[in-house]
């Protein structure tokens, strides 16, 4: 497959492909701390780098990444009391998407999938994709928008043998082995393992403070240990999702 992202083609040749019924790829991160080890970046990497995979199996189109996210939860990101992280308000977020959902329709996209890589994000890429519905729905019946998140379609039988110990969960796989180990594949330049820490897992309570104070979090923002993480793992992980996201658009987006 030729270029996928949006950003590199001319307007003719996005146009072109638009025409002919591409799934255009929304990614969806966030710019948020992933401990000493990992880039501030990290969430919207991570889902360009599967919308990229995805597209290039169904002959899709990823529409420039939006690198910022929802505010970083202390149990499942480590909190907003960490230098580097920098979040938006749920109504900022609700209305950037629905707005670029309205711009893809115009330009004639109707089947759209967005692809979220930050756990905090999910209910508010929901809401934009009702509220773009509503808006669009009556002139442009036609329109079908998927919201995923990449990790659900890695399952246990996937993980369970690269967590000897027992698989903590995705909310405290923040900067832990699975994003270490898919960074060492697609980004091993951005990972430093001699500042890996040995967090984890964090213990929490049942419920959240606010105003936030970080009571919990581990001083790394690690919230669960990434002792184990390997390129090869990165790979196998990468692989499994990219490969169950396009089935799922082929079966959600076919004809009729």
């Amino acid at each position: 497959m030729s270029e996928v992202l949006m950003s590199r083609l001319s307007w003719q040749e996005y146009a072109r492909r638009i025409a002919a019924g591409a799934v255009v790829f929304l990614p969806v991160g966030a710019l948020e701390q992933h401990g000493p080890h990992l880039p501030l970046g990290v969430d919207a990497m991570l889902s360009t780098d599967v919308a990229v995979g995805v597209a290039q199996r169904v002959g899709g189109v990823v529409a420039a990444p939006l690198n910022y996210g929802y505010k970083s939860q202390a149990r499942c990101g480590g909190g907003q009391c960490f230098p580097g992280t920098t979040s938006l308000d749920a109504q900022t977020l609700i209305s950037f998407v629905q707005d670029v959902i309205r711009e893809l329709v115009r330009h004639g996209a109707r089947n759209i999938v967005l692809v979220d890589g930050h756990y905090e994000n999910q209910w508010f890429l929901t809401e934009a994709c009702e509220l773009a519905w509503r808006e669009l729905g009556a002139s442009t019946p036609e329109l079908r928008c998927m919201r995923t998140e990449y990790w659900d379609f890695c399952g246990i039988d996937v993980l369970d043998p690269m967590f000897p110990g027992g698989f903590p969960g995705f909310a405290l796989e923040h900067a832990a082995l699975i994003e270490t180990s898919m960074m060492l594949h697609l980004h091993p330049d951005l990972v430093d393992l001699s500042l890996l820490p040995d967090d984890g897992p964090a213990e929490f309570p049942v419920y959240d403070m606010f105003p936030q104070t970080g009571h919990g979090v581990p001083p790394s923002g690690v919230l669960s240990s990434a002792r184990g993480a390997k390129a090869e793992y990165g790979a196998t992980i990468f692989e499994t999702v990219c490969n169950g996201l396009a089935a799922a658009v082929g079966e959600a987006f076919k004809a009729g």
